[in-house]
């Protein structure tokens, strides 16, 4: 069974998928973080960089985006486009953003634009048509395919989306019209206004929920506000009528996610170590490059021989791990450093059970294969700042490394310091230095301390400062009066 539960406040709303009383899906949108993706904008090019083959182009962000004109886009489809003019500084250009900025990097745009609806998705600037590889029948793969061709529009491109399985021409006509002037008036907005501007803002999460995720597949859409579900529900009774039935609102007093369990959950999402139901675990390390997992027994010894029991780790491993990476939206590279197996066949097993698991996701998810290290190599679209930098900032003590400056260390800097000191200026009545309560109960019987104020025959006072971080230190001369 599979439920969507929608939890909608002014300060943000949260989509939670459940499977089987299992958390399988979260996406969370704030006022103050809206996504860019899918926005059009008339930008302005401010640079251009001709042994990339790219440009910076300004669309009114506080960072100029990131325009390549390859996009990276398979050669066939690429054929598909019209060859672009010389792109020059100054140009003003309709352009699309498909990756959100990430840390110090601007968005990422393109201009070959994409305009999504409930079945399809229209090209205004592509002949190409297109499907959903999870469409796997072959008989409506074709249907689709000649349906397409047909009420696609002229110098246009369509791709058919998981949806539009058992659509009619109808509704394909109906909707490549109703897209098709929406980039008419794109096209208007543009011609009316100037350069840096706005043309076109994707839906908000709740309707994109409908538009992308409602399917045949969800039994349940509960929304914790009225005025939310009657939005869904509006839409929901003229793109999908025979769903509406699945929508509810909950009025329970009790908050929606805390009652089926999802507050819990959730905090997993930012744990570094997520145990396995067997005793084993698996830990998670983020670099600027790549995401590393690590696959551990831990209390797991098995019931049979040392293959089998590390094999079947590796399988339940696999199942938390393509979950983790789904809940934490974990793009970009993916290093995973299974329990090695000496079977072949395992390794196959495993490298399927990855990619059968990885046809769930809704970004594009490949499971490269495994290294000549037994590393397990994949790769997942990257589109926006993972859920971790969403609900969390690095800690301004540490700076997110997770580690604070040891005791033993933090004694050896205040003895440099003070001795650097008094190579100038001898203080005849010591130094008083103010920590952070935390470390100096960690220096109170410091022998480094102690034996360095025997060596300078020194009184060093030691003085609580709790608006210093851990770590950190104050160091001021005493005088005759202290």
């Amino acid at each position: 069974m599979k439920t969507i539960l929608v939890s909608v406040s002014k300060e943000e709303t949260r989509i939670a998928v459940v499977k089987d009383e299992q958390l399988v899906g979260f996406e969370l949108e704030r006022p103050s973080h809206s996504h860019l993706v899918g926005n059009i904008y008339s930008g302005k090019v401010q640079n251009v960089l001709p042994g990339m083959q790219a440009a910076f182009v300004d669309i009114g962000f506080k960072k100029n985006a990131f325009l390549y004109i390859g996009d990276g886009m398979p050669p066939d489809v690429m054929k598909s486009f019209p060859q672009q003019s010389r792109i020059h500084i100054g140009q003003v250009l309709p352009v699309q953003v498909v990756k959100d900025a990430i840390g110090m990097k601007g968005p990422r745009v393109t201009t070959h634009l994409s305009i999504p609806g409930r079945n399809i998705v229209l090209m205004p600037t592509a002949r190409y048509i297109g499907m959903s590889r999870r469409i796997t029948d072959e008989n409506e793969r074709k249907r689709l395919k000649d349906i397409a061709e047909e009420v696609c529009p002229e110098g246009m491109g369509l791709i058919i989306r998981t949806a539009a399985e058992g659509q009619s021409k109808e509704a394909f006509a109906d909707e490549v019209k109703y897209l098709e002037t929406l980039w008419n008036s794109i096209q208007a907005k543009q011609k009316r206004t100037g350069a840096p501007s706005l043309l076109y803002r994707d839906a908000d999460l709740l309707i994109r929920l409908v538009r992308d995720q409602v399917t045949k597949e969800i039994d349940k859409i509960i929304i914790d506000d009225a005025e939310a579900e009657h939005r869904v529900r509006e839409l929901l009774e003229v793109i999908s009528p025979q769903l509406v039935d699945n929508l509810s609102v909950y009025e329970e007093e009790k908050d929606l996610f805390e009652a089926y369990g999802i507050d819990e959950q959730l905090k997993q999402i930012n744990s570094r170590m997520v145990e396995l139901p067997s005793g084993g675990f698996l830990v998670f390390d983020h670099t600027e490059a790549l995401t590393v997992i690590d696959v551990n027994t831990g209390k797991f010894i098995g019931h049979d021989k040392l293959g089998n029991t590390v094999f079947d780790v590796n399988i339940e491993a696999a199942h938390e791990i393509m979950r983790q990476i789904f809940l934490r939206d974990i793009g970009g590279i993916i290093i995973v450093d299974f329990i090695d197996m000496e079977k072949d066949s395992q390794k196959e097993e495993l490298l399927q059970l990855l990619r059968e698991l990885s046809a769930d996701d809704r970004k594009k998810t490949n499971v490269v294969g495994i290294t000549a290290l037994g590393l397990v190599e994949i790769t997942r679209k990257k589109t926006r700042e993972n859920m971790e930098s969403l609900l969390y900032n690095d800690c301004p003590c540490c700076g997110g490394s997770g580690k604070i400056v040891s005791a033993e260390t933090i004694a050896v800097r205040i003895c440099q310091d003070i001795r650097r000191v008094e190579n100038h200026n001898h203080a005849p009545f010591g130094y008083e230095v103010e920590l952070n309560h935390v470390t100096m109960e960690s220096l109170i019987d410091s022998d480094i301390l102690d034996q360095f104020k025997k060596e300078l025959q020194l009184k060093i006072v030691l003085k609580k400062k709790d608006d210093l971080y851990p770590g950190f230190y104050l160091i001021t001369r005493r005088s005759a009066d202290d």
